[in-house]
């Protein structure tokens, strides 16, 4: 019999365990699409507190208890990361208007609701409007690399005319119409509320954001929409 003592299976020597640990470490890691979906809710909110420069990597794992390495595994770069959350918030919002119900609306009070609807999603979704705004300070670079972005959008525009369209049909918007512009203009004084309440609301003593009459607010918002609409003497000129 040898007298060469064998390694114990159980206790395996250093390079055994590197062994172990580099097999541990190529393991796919179990639920991945629990674990992405809650690496990306981190994602969200770390880009939103912080923008696009001040946001980590090692501040979004801090926030799952994970590592940079599995945030690499599920998306990639920093970069990768961020252009996933904008698709995403972007998705998010999309999805929510495909859910009105606006066929069965008169044109006017279709897009009343439309107004209100976007108006009151930025106030609830306010991370949204952060990101954006942080997506603006980067000039659009990183939305622009999105194969999917303007897809993603284009049922907005789609459902805003077909809204303008019955609206035309009826006599009751002007002709010279562009959904966009209006989609535009809805946005435009819907992100005011949220981007503008702290600077706004201290300069000129007014409540902003969640705070004081968001109902009238909203409606100032749908009456300017809806006047431009219905102005055809002004745009007949």
């Amino acid at each position: 019999m040898s007298s060469i003592p064998r390694p114990d299976a159980a206790a395996p020597g250093k390079a055994g365990g590197a062994r172990f640990a580099r097999t541990a470490a190529m393991r796919k890691p179990k639920a991945p699409q629990a674990n992405r979906a809650r690496i990306l809710q981190a994602a969200i909110d770390e880009f939103a507190a912080r923008g696009v420069k001040g946001a980590s990597m090692d501040a979004i794992a801090a926030r799952t208890h994970t590592t940079r390495a599995m945030i690499n595994y599920y998306f990639g770069s920093k970069e990768k990361i961020y252009l996933a959350v904008l698709e995403h918030v972007y998705s998010e919002i999309r999805h929510a208007e495909s859910l009105l119900d606006l066929e069965h609306l008169a044109p006017v009070a279709a897009m009343r609701r439309i107004v209100e609807f976007t108006f009151d999603y930025y106030l609830s979704h306010q991370y949204f409007v952060r990101i954006v705004v942080a997506e603006n300070q980067a000039k659009g670079r990183h939305l622009r690399k999105s194969n999917v972005m303007s897809a993603l959008n284009r049922p907005i525009i789609e459902r805003l005319a077909r809204v303008i369209a019955r609206g035309q049909a009826e006599g009751r918007f002007r002709a010279d119409v562009d959904p966009v512009e209006v989609h535009k203009a809805i946005a435009a004084l819907g992100i005011f509320n949220v981007a503008n309440q702290y600077t706004f609301g201290s300069i000129f003593q007014r409540d902003m954001g969640a705070r004081g009459d968001v109902a009238r607010r909203c409606e100032i918002v749908a009456g300017i929409i809806l006047s431009d609409l219905t102005n055809f003497q002004r745009h007949a000129s």
